[in-house]
């Protein structure tokens, strides 16, 4: 279970897009970066979960309703943020999707296409609307992609959910590679799944706690992914503190990529 951090100021005169925003990993970066002082646009689909979020600080929060996959709703987003707080320094490319976990030759092509449209052409168009704006500002920025365990160790069920993490990753290090002259980080995450969100559609089960021990067998720290875990690393990465810090794919799984 999440549990509170205290408030402080690691990210104070930081604009910050976090897209997903509205529940599970983005929720907690979401609120973690308002914490330490960041404004944030919470960027989501869904307006319930978008503006409850939102509320946890009105005064540095903003709710942005926006599909990650359309091109029109990024520029909507960034034009939305530089109008409030006239800048963006820190991107976090959270929101993703996937397909129920099934036999690879019935995954449909609607299913295949969804899951690369949210999940790697999101990232494009990041790339594509708001790169050229950091540039322009002059100052660097950070970028950070949440992507999956099953990037670098991909289970049967999932293969092209696996395949679009894996894209995500081996983007990141080219945008970093291509970008680093203009002081823009790009850095990706990772993670084993939450006990939130999609663990049935991941693992094919309910999110019960009987379910959660079948799970976790093969965990050496012994649990799922708490969304802090997540928050707490994306705050240190769009911080001062990983200025020399770009292109890194971390783990954040509780050992169970070993």
């Amino acid at each position: 279970m999440t549990t509170s951090t205290a408030s402080g100021s690691r990210l104070a005169g930081k604009v910050a897009i976090v897209t997903g925003g509205g529940s599970g990993f983005g929720e907690a970066i979401s609120k973690r970066f308002s914490d330490e002082g960041c404004k944030v646009i919470v960027a989501d689909m869904n307006p319930e979960g978008g503006g409850r979020v939102s509320q946890h600080n009105k005064d540095n929060m903003h709710f942005v309703q926006m599909n990650v996959a359309k091109s029109n709703d990024w520029e909507s987003c960034l034009k939305q943020c530089i109008g409030k707080w006239g800048r963006v320094d820190v991107v976090v490319n959270n929101a993703g999707t996937s397909y129920p976990n099934k036999p690879t030759a019935e995954v449909t092509e609607d299913d295949f296409d969804k899951v690369f449209a949210v999940n790697v052409k999101s990232v494009y168009h990041c790339s594509a609307i708001v790169i050229p704006t950091l540039i322009k500002q002059g100052n660097g920025g950070s970028i950070i992609n949440i992507a999956s365990i099953g990037a670098t160790r991909p289970r049967p069920g999932l293969v092209w959910y696996n395949s679009s993490k894996a894209a995500v990753t081996n983007a990141t290090k080219g945008l970093a590679a291509e970008y680093g002259n203009k002081n823009i980080r790009v850095n990706s995450i990772c993670p084993l799944l939450s006990a939130t969100g999609l663990f049935e559609t991941f693992v094919g089960v309910p999110p019960t706690e009987e379910n959660f021990k079948k799970f976790l067998f093969n965990v050496p720290l012994g649990r799922l992914t708490d969304p802090l875990d997540i928050a707490n690393y994306s705050l240190f990465l769009a911080s001062e503190e990983a200025k020399f810090i770009t292109g890194t794919c971390l783990e954040i799984d509780g050992g169970r990529g070993i």
